[in-house]
């Protein structure tokens, strides 16, 4: 339900689900040319785009290592297949690191610069610790465990690595996958995730199994830090692996040495990654409201190791910010954050206490890396008609420079014009949205148009690449001669707290209202054809198609994906049945009044 629309296309199924929708709402309504068809997009050329990933910085500030990865779709995979790739901070001296048909991700520079330690499932389809020396050679497994690896960090001198990993699967576990004996009992059994640290000891020299760090009955959720003297790690976990648990996520501390775990936050808030001020004396944490809402809110809190004296840093525009690190001189902390339709760059003045912006270009921006000094930056970034790619940029200034070329050789089809635009709701509520009209589009003229809804509801649709991994494919609707509306109704995520709890008792009413005024702003302007309308969803937003067809007859085709269409079974057979009541104040037993008002008649 909390989905970010970060899903790619793993089959030749889903591109015959993602046709449907265009074909059945407005089939034969853009008649093929004569003779051979034009180039444009399609739905295969889109999952063709490659992704791009995880950029850091060298420690010296000269060098970066990201990742890419393509589809491979043959006869017999499915799948998308990701390498290591090094770029200078000058766009130059590019150089693919990893090679075969066994992925490598989530690249992390040892503290000298001399390696890179990433994770690869080369062997038994598990992931490992490698490790890949820039002097040359072949990369070396550091760790052989019964289970994948998560999450991995450096210690601060380097000889060390600690990881995350889950209780790999027990014998009667491994004896009832071989017999495909498939019946399972949920929410028992959990393969709890742990600390471990592991030695990286000299090239060829005997290595130490991983010791494993935390014993205690709960799960690590790959959220950690080393303190900077590597005597310490601040971790986050919560009672189970489950979902349904982020809530009473709470941070400890572990000694490295002696493995002892110390509790360091416990409140009726969610406390989550937390990260070591430069002089070990602090650590920044991100804090819910308490007690936790699904529809969440969130500041950062400076919290001294001392005494656990505590500093609430200022408000965010969204009160969602995505911690990054600390400058070296521990007087600013860098935070990512959407921001309506675009992600801002941004980090604390804690002298100050204020939020000060680096850039709010209409773009998506993640994955931030930030140099020790504060004075460069590395990025994703895409735009609606820029596919992503690394960027570096000059902190003062941000000039962005692109230096990877991932996605330089895509076809060079047109793409459709997008366009945020803003509309009043029935309440009066400004709500916007982002509009692609069809390729070669002409003012005035109406077409068939498909009204596309966001899941969460705590989502939001943002300016990302039109012909990249989207769930739907927009490009290639473009491309078909449809516009495709994307609303950021009440309930989204970059428009604040308030905005975002708009839908607590009230689904299918106020955001109904803003997604129905949206089509009627499109329909007013010209461009939507009323006739000819469609809609879709997943997850929420599947809910939200399956709400509407019983509320007007106005589309002519429906293509719910994923949807929760009954709030009740919902609650007792998912596995986040803390969903619904934290969206309604109460279990449906205990108060089965849907909505905080209804709706008039279907029409």
């Amino acid at each position: 339900m909390t989905d970010r629309f970060t899903a790619g296309y793993r089959s030749r199924r889903h591109l015959a689900l993602a046709l449907t929708l265009g074909s059945a709402c407005a089939a034969g309504v853009v008649a093929a040319p004569d003779g051979p068809a034009p180039a444009a997009w399609t739905a295969e050329l889109q999952i063709a785009t490659k992704g791009v990933g995880t950029p850091r910085l060298s420690p010296d500030g000269k060098r970066v290592v990201y990742v890419v990865s393509r589809d491979v779709m043959t006869a017999d995979k499915s799948e998308f297949l990701t390498h290591l790739h090094l770029v200078g901070v000058d766009g130059k001296d590019k150089l693919q690191l990893t090679w075969g048909d066994k992925s490598s991700s989530s690249p992390r520079w040892s503290p000298d610069g001399r390696h890179i330690a990433f994770l690869s499932a080369r062997k038994d389809n598990r992931n490992a610790l490698y490790l890949l020396s820039l002097a040359g050679g072949e990369a070396e497994p550091l760790t052989d465990m019964k289970a994948p690896l998560g999450e991995f960090r450096w210690s601060p001198d380097g000889k060390s690595i600690a990881f995350v990993m889950a209780d790999p699967r027990s014998d009667e576990d491994e004896r009832n996958a071989k017999g495909r004996n498939d019946a399972r009992w949920l929410d028992e059994d959990w393969k709890m995730a742990r600390l471990y640290i592991v030695d990286v000891a000299a090239a060829g020299a005997p290595r130490a199994a991983p010791k494993r760090l935390t014993a205690n009955n709960f799960h690590v959720t790959g959220e950690f830090d080393f303190s900077p003297d590597g005597r310490l790690i601040a971790f986050a976990h919560r009672p189970s692996p489950s979902a349904n648990e982020w809530p009473n996520t709470d941070v400890s501390l572990v000694d490295v040495a002696t493995g002892v775990v110390a509790p360091f936050l416990e409140s009726a808030a969610a406390e989550s990654a937390p990260i070591f001020s430069p002089d070990g004396k602090s650590i920044a944490v991100r804090v819910s409201d308490a007690p936790p809402r699904w529809a969440q809110t969130a500041v950062i809190n400076v919290i001294t190791l001392a005494d656990k004296r505590v500093t609430r840093l200022a408000a965010t525009n969204d009160s969602l910010p995505d911690i990054v690190r600390w400058s070296a001189d521990g007087r600013r902390i860098y935070f990512t954050e959407a921001n309506g339709t675009r992600t801002d760059t941004n980090y604390f003045d804690l002298i100050a206490n204020e939020v000060v912006s680096l850039q709010r270009l209409p773009a998506v921006i993640n994955a931030l890396d930030v140099s020790a000094d504060g004075t460069r930056l590395v990025f994703v970034m895409q735009t609606s008609d820029g596919a992503p790619e690394v960027y570096a940029s000059d902190a003062g200034t941000f000039a962005p420079v692109r230096l990877s070329q991932a996605n330089v050789e895509q076809p060079g089809h047109p793409l459709g014009r997008t366009e945020l635009i803003r509309w009043s709701s029935k309440d009066g509520r400004d709500i916007e949205g982002l509009v692609t009209y069809p390729v070669g589009y002409r003012a005035g003229t109406r077409v068939p148009t498909i009204l596309m809804i966001h899941g969460g509801p705590a989502g939001v649709f943002q300016q990302t690449y039109t012909a990249g991994r989207f769930f739907l494919p927009i490009a290639t609707y473009a491309a078909r001669g449809y516009a495709v509306l994307r609303p950021n109704p009440r309930g989204s995520t970059g428009y604040g707290t308030a905005f975002r709890r708009d839908v607590v008792k009230g689904f299918g009413v106020g955001d109904y209202d803003d997604l129905m005024s949206g089509v009627d702003h499109l329909v007013r302007l010209g461009v939507a054809d009323p006739d000819r309308l469609g809609v879709t969803g997943w997850s929420y937003g599947g809910y939200m198609t399956s709400w509407i067809v019983t509320q007007t007859q106005r589309f002519k085709a429906a293509v719910a994906i994923a949807p929760l269409t009954n709030l009740v079974s919902f609650t007792t057979t998912s596995d986040v049945s803390g969903f619904i009541p934290g969206y309604f104040d109460a279990q449906h037993w205990d108060d089965a009044r849907p909505t905080r008002s209804t709706r008039p008649s279907p029409t």
